[in-house]
């Protein structure tokens, strides 16, 4: 089942290439993933943007796992973009993974890098337009913002409103004798979509 964000998609689509990273934040199992990986990436496909420049990557997948080194990660990046001449969209899943590992160009234990490097690092590459998301305090924290030197552009996204919630679960004139139904489920907690956009999950049980 698509569900619909239009306005968090509306939000994206204005921020398109401004030369900011956007930083997708919001708690955990709100759709942040879902709105980018789907949402967005199907817009860019509509508008003749082939999947060869978009690049994903969920940092909370295991597989992943070796990308959590802002090291690797940023050379994976770089190793992707052959095509000089065409825009790439860069869309990374779950940053705050990503963890702060000593320097391996600089001597001494206090010299470090970590994600916010490594995104402004990517940020100057005239042909990448870069995405993010995050979920933990620090990724809600307005702090972060300041650590990309004023390049940081936010977009904060909620759980499911119960407009969002009826329109992909009570519409149509057949559903409506279901809508107060539907209207204690989302009371109840339902309203909190997960990552994909699968069937929505109560919070207390995520």
């Amino acid at each position: 089942m698509m569900i619909q964000r239009d306005r968090y998609l509306q939000k994206l689509i204005h921020r398109r290439e401004n030369g900011m990273v956007k930083v997708i934040t919001g708690i955990r199992r709100c759709g942040k993933s879902y709105l980018l990986f789907e949402l967005y990436h199907q817009y860019l496909n509509a508008d003749g943007v082939t999947d060869d420049h978009i690049i994903e990557l969920a940092l909370d997948e295991d597989e992943n796992a070796r990308y959590r080194n802002p090291v690797e990660l940023g050379q994976y990046i770089r190793s992707l973009l052959v095509d000089k001449d065409k825009m790439y969209y860069v869309f990374l899943d779950e940053i705050q993974k990503v963890v702060e590992v000593p320097n391996p160009y600089l001597p001494g234990p206090e010299e470090k890098i970590g994600f916010v490097d490594v995104l402004l690092g990517l940020m100057k590459i005239k042909n990448v337009d870069l995405y993010v998301t995050g979920s933990n305090s620090k990724m809600l924290s307005t702090d972060l913002l300041t650590e990309f030197r004023g390049r940081g552009d936010e977009v904060r996204v909620n759980p499911l409103s119960y407009q969002e919630f009826y329109a992909a679960y009570g519409g149509g004139l057949a559903k409506r004798m279901a809508g107060l139904f539907h209207l204690r489920r989302y009371a109840s907690g339902a309203g909190a979509e997960d990552e994909r956009g699968q069937e929505p999950i109560p919070p207390h049980a995520a």
